[in-house]
């Protein structure tokens, strides 16, 4: 299921539910419907950001490299490289319309 972000200040930022969830619990926020007011907006920037740092010291790890392998000496071969997307670049577009709205001084809303 996909969550729609709404703001004034900047275009609708589309998210797989799945992965708004981690940044919507980080932020005390229901996943179904919500708001990040614009008082909100700078804590929320902040917690997110902290969280980018966090996740930068923690790279993709040996265990991905594993299941890569493990699945690689299947017979079917035409699978294509697995590709991981890292939590700053999923995050990114969600963070740049939260700092909009904290500069703009408008609120983040979904589920609506």
């Amino acid at each position: 299921m996909l969550i729609k972000f709404k703001c004034k200040s900047y275009p609708e930022v589309l998210m797989y539910q799945e992965h708004a969830k981690r940044i919507l619990d980080m932020l005390h926020k229901d996943p179904e419907r919500g708001v990040i007011t614009a008082e909100e907006a700078p804590r929320a920037v902040q917690l997110i950001e902290g969280e980018v740092e966090e996740s930068r010291k923690h790279q993709v790890t040996d265990q991905v490299a594993q299941d890569v392998l493990a699945h690689g000496e299947e017979e079917d071969k035409e699978h294509e490289t697995i590709e991981v997307v890292s939590f700053p670049t999923r995050v990114y577009p969600l963070l740049e319309m939260l700092r909009s709205a904290r500069d703009n001084r408008t609120d983040v809303l979904w589920g609506v």
